[in-house]
């Protein structure tokens, strides 16, 4: 019984086209703001790794809300950094 729904033509589309619907950096590639290039920067900046860059909406302007962890120093843990910066 398992081994029908498996193969049923609808719900494997539907599985593929799960992560384009919920992807949350589709809606900057429509709008053209590219957050991974500012969350680079970013993490650049701060001497980190750059974790997570998605564009959100706030105020009507489209900022890079930026996620880092930045490496510990002395044996201590990596700290995880937050950042929103504008899209440009």
């Amino acid at each position: 019984m398992f081994w029908h729904r498996a193969n049923n033509p609808f719900l494997l589309v539907a599985l593929a086209l799960l992560p384009v619907l919920i992807w949350p950096s589709a809606a900057a590639a429509q709008s053209g703001v590219d957050c991974y290039s500012v969350g680079s920067r970013v993490a650049a900046q701060n001497g980190g790794q750059l974790v997570q860059a998605t564009a959100e909406d706030q105020g009507g302007k489209t900022v890079c809300r930026v996620v880092v962890v930045i490496p510990g120093g002395n044996g201590e843990r990596p700290k995880r950094a937050e950042f929103v910066v504008p899209a440009n």
